[in-house]
């Protein structure tokens, strides 16, 4: 839909949640030049604003629009625009076929890239029978496709030719090709492996400007249509900075954006390091703001790239018993490079899924805050595990714990972890009341286009309550015991997110001062069973203001 310009008025609903803890509840606010100027009763407002403004009643419950802490918009935008859609549930077969089917509409050399493909799917590709059939499936084309965590690739023969990538070829720093029992390459690339490949197929594109904005202003207006108005991109590249730079200049940004930019060589190919960081101010703009840098401390555990605590499990008579998998930066390199955060005024995003991991950022930012104070904004992704003793320095070090609730809920990803990590560990994983309660500011994001196709954040709210997966016919709970009250869960969504991406003021709350970003949506999720809040759908998200998705009429004008 076209964006509209700004609108003055007066909102009101039977119930306004407005995430202000001083005043959670209203029943009309009132917008003027795209910010909230009052909030109360209806005369309140009127006191303040006067008698000129329109009213307008919508038609649901309505919030502050979501933020979502943690998302790859160029990866998630991409998949949608362009790419062949897989589901984490498509069994191998399924797999294949949905590449031949896709392969038929393309050129002789021309690429499949697509995603997601499920990690119990790339737990079975394990020889060179698997990458002959993805090659027969794709005609002999390149192909690359993404897996649920976004780490690791399943790429074709031709894929790897064009990688220049061969049977003797060395592993690069931080990857692997991996190879069966032979030693013959099978086709999947775990980790740093993955950027020649992403490099391989951004280099066949013909118009990458077009192609890359296209994608950024997908990912946008997807994020808009669940409600969202602000995110977080998790790792953003400069082809992703430069797509966002150009949107906003035309007036088509209709969310906040918050950049991170990878410090190292990430899993997409591109300008990393200081390099990045110096090129990313040119891209600031009104609403894009390049402010974290991006550290990956660890992989992940279906991998055994995860750097735990305690050993992975055994299932090879040479698997080694004591394997913890190892931390990516020494501690005294993340102390030097949390120290360049202060020093340049950046923030900084923490990738670490074990709980060695989780310990090393922990003690690194002790060391910096007892440096030099409380400064710059840290972030830990994804506070899957955390040893007990390191929960209460959360909240301590004011680190933010960016939980990752589409991941919880018995799944593929769960699956293969557990063929991987005691259970002792996954059955405690993700301690999302400890945080809250040792006084955290526990904040959710999707990971998208990580574990699920959208960045629907009611599937994610659901789960932070339930603890459960949506669809009944997969059983089971995972630490229940961590379940959030909704109006915490909801707060995950909103308050608590715009606050650790420095957004605290602007988005997050409908108070006086703050964007006019709310959505109103279709059932009252203080009220629905649990177990249904994953059917919420937004019928309208306004920013700034303006509307910028609508399902259906939300709002009688009153006058």
């Amino acid at each position: 839909m076209a964006v509209e310009a700004p609108t003055d008025v007066i909102v009101t609903a039977d119930k306004i949640w407005t995430g202000d803890p001083q005043n959670p509840w209203a029943e009309a606010f009132a917008v003027v030049d795209g910010r909230i100027r009052a909030v109360g009763t209806e005369a309140q407002v009127r006191a303040v604003v006067g008698e000129a403004l329109p009213v307008v009643r919508a038609d649901g419950l309505v919030l502050p629009g979501f933020c979502d802490v943690h998302a790859h918009l160029g990866l998630g935008g991409r998949q949608l625009a362009w790419e062949l859609p897989l589901l984490p549930t498509d069994p191998k077969d399924a797999v294949l076929e949905k590449v031949r089917t896709w392969a038929e509409r393309l050129g002789p050399g021309e690429w499949v890239v697509g995603g997601i493909v499920g990690a119990t799917v790339m737990d079975d590709i394990m020889n060179t029978e698997d990458l002959a059939a993805l090659d027969a499936a794709a005609g002999g084309r390149p192909v690359l496709l993404r897996d649920d965590s976004m780490h690791n690739r399943w790429v074709s023969s031709r894929a790897l030719e064009l990688m220049g990538v061969g049977p003797d070829t060395p592993d690069p720093d931080g990857g692997t090709y991996v190879r069966d029992a032979s030693g013959a390459l099978t086709g999947v690339l775990h980790e740093l492996a993955c950027s020649k490949a992403e490099a391989a197929a951004a280099a066949s594109l013909t118009d990458p400007v077009e192609y890359n904005t296209e994608a950024l202003r997908t990912a946008l207006r997807t994020l808009n249509s669940y409600g969202i108005t602000a995110v977080q991109d998790a790792a953003t590249m400069e082809y992703a900075l430069e797509a966002l730079h150009r949107l906003d200049d035309s007036g088509e940004i209709t969310s906040w954006v918050v950049c991170s930019m990878p410090a190292r060589e990430f899993i997409e190919a591109g300008t990393v390091g200081q390099e990045l960081l110096e090129a990313s101010g040119k891209y600031r703009s009104t609403h894009v703001r390049p402010d974290f840098v991006k550290f990956v401390l660890d992989g992940v555990p279906m991998t055994r790239t995860s750097a735990m605590l305690t050993p992975y499990l055994c299932h090879h008579h040479d698997d080694d018993p004591h394997h913890t998998g190892e931390p990516l930066w020494t501690e005294e390199e993340l102390v030097e490079a949390l120290e360049q955060c202060y020093d340049r005024g950046h923030h900084g995003k923490l990738h670490a899924t074990g709980d060695a991991a989780v310990r090393r950022v922990l003690d690194a930012v002790e060391t910096v805050r007892r440096r030099h104070g409380f400064g710059p904004i840290f972030h830990i992704a994804h506070v899957e595990y955390i040893d007990p003793a390191d929960l209460p320095r959360f909240a301590e070090l004011q680190v933010v714990p960016d939980a990752s609730p589409y991941i919880w809920f018995p799944s593929v990803i769960q699956e293969s972890i557990a063929k991987q990590i005691p259970a002792e560990i996954v059955e405690a994983s993700w301690p999302t009341r400890d945080l809250l309660e040792s006084g955290a500011l526990l904040s959710a994001g999707s990971d998208w286009p990580c574990a699920l196709p959208s960045p629907d954040p009611w599937t994610g709210l659901q789960a932070l309550v339930t603890r459960s997966n949506p669809d009944p016919g997969v059983p089971g709970a995972l630490n229940p015991a961590q379940s959030l009250p909704v109006e915490e869960a909801v707060a995950a969504f909103t308050r608590n997110p715009a606050e650790a991406m420095g957004l605290g003021g602007v988005a997050g709350m409908l108070r006086e001062g703050c964007s006019a970003d709310f959505i109103v949506v279709d059932q009252d999720l203080f009220q629905v069973a649990p177990e249904d809040i994953h059917r919420t759908r937004v019928l309208e998200t306004w920013f700034e203001g303006r509307k910028v998705h609508e399902l259906e009429a939300a709002f009688d004008v009153q006058g």
